[in-house]
């Protein structure tokens, strides 16, 4: 009988550190390569669409105290952020092994104010002086390329598990309706060209000029009229400008995409987003 309690004993310590083992190299290679991100709402339509799953490469910029997952699991009240884990790393706006981020890369960054995790296009350098005037981006002082891009149709009704309904630029369109948003195609300094959507005239569409700070980044959302970033100040719980240190990585590449409340629900993936590329 002892013999068999020690057995017991023994198996149960070792499924125990089989399971720490497992969590410290899961967690290992989702802060030195790549952290999984699944897109929660609708701000970089149609580049990206609620329920993508991607992975975010963080070797592309390098290291920072926010390259430390944030473990958050409010049904069971945990709630650890990466500076509780990394926060000796914080404070002087550097990286370890640091890249520089490219005008037009999608990007997963720490909120400055709230500390979640944001995805959103770099449209703005340190240095630039950023103004958009009756929708279309200036960039010191030139106005990027537009193009006519279509439109962009999803079918209007609850998104995702937090049941976003989207915004339609031909007005409120009742559940299983055709929700229509106006499409462009806007090219940066540099060449970097991706589509824009457009849903309705609003005061976003006509800002001041902001000029970025040095160490500092200014990022939009590709579906312009519905998404908080770098217009709104970070005083007003927007995002403002976002220091270098908050990078998290870049977005390169969509591994697969749920059209339902949950990602395990396969029966609802997309099968055109399969390892899509993001541009």
């Amino acid at each position: 009988m002892a013999d068999k309690a020690k057995k017991k004993d023994g198996g149960i310590v070792e499924t125990i550190k089989t399971i720490v083992y497992a969590l410290l190299i899961a967690g290992v290679f989702r802060t030195l390569f790549f952290q999984p991100f699944w897109i929660p709402s609708g701000s970089m339509k149609d580049t990206l669409l609620i329920g993508d799953f991607l992975f975010v490469n963080k070797m592309t910029y390098g290291y920072s105290y926010a390259s430390c997952p944030s473990i958050r699991i409010p049904a069971v009240g945990i709630n650890i952020d990466a500076k509780n884990l990394c926060g000796w790393l914080d404070g002087d706006n550097t990286r370890i092994l640091g890249g520089e981020p490219e005008r037009g890369d999608v990007v997963v960054f720490r909120h400055p104010v709230t500390g979640f995790d944001f995805i959103k296009r770099l449209i703005g350098l340190p240095g630039d002086k950023v103004q958009i005037i009756a929708g279309v981006v200036h960039i010191n002082g030139e106005a990027v390329k537009l193009e006519d891009g279509g439109l962009f149709e999803e079918t209007a009704g609850p998104q995702g598990p937090q049941r976003l309904r989207p915004r339609c630029e031909n007005g409120p369109v009742g559940d299983g309706g055709l929700c229509v948003k106006s499409r462009q195609i806007e090219t940066l300094p540099g060449g970097v060209s991706h589509a824009i959507l457009n849903i309705t005239n609003q005061g976003s569409d006509n800002t001041g000029v902001y000029t970025v700070p040095e160490g500092h980044y200014f990022f939009m959302g590709d579906n312009r009229d519905n998404s908080t970033d770098s217009r709104v100040p970070q005083a007003a719980r927007g995002v403002g400008f976002v220091p270098y240190e908050n990078l998290i990585g870049r977005a390169d590449r969509i591994m697969f995409s749920s059209a339902g409340k949950s990602m395990f629900a396969f029966w609802t993936w997309r099968s055109d987003r399969f390892f899509k590329g993001i541009y």
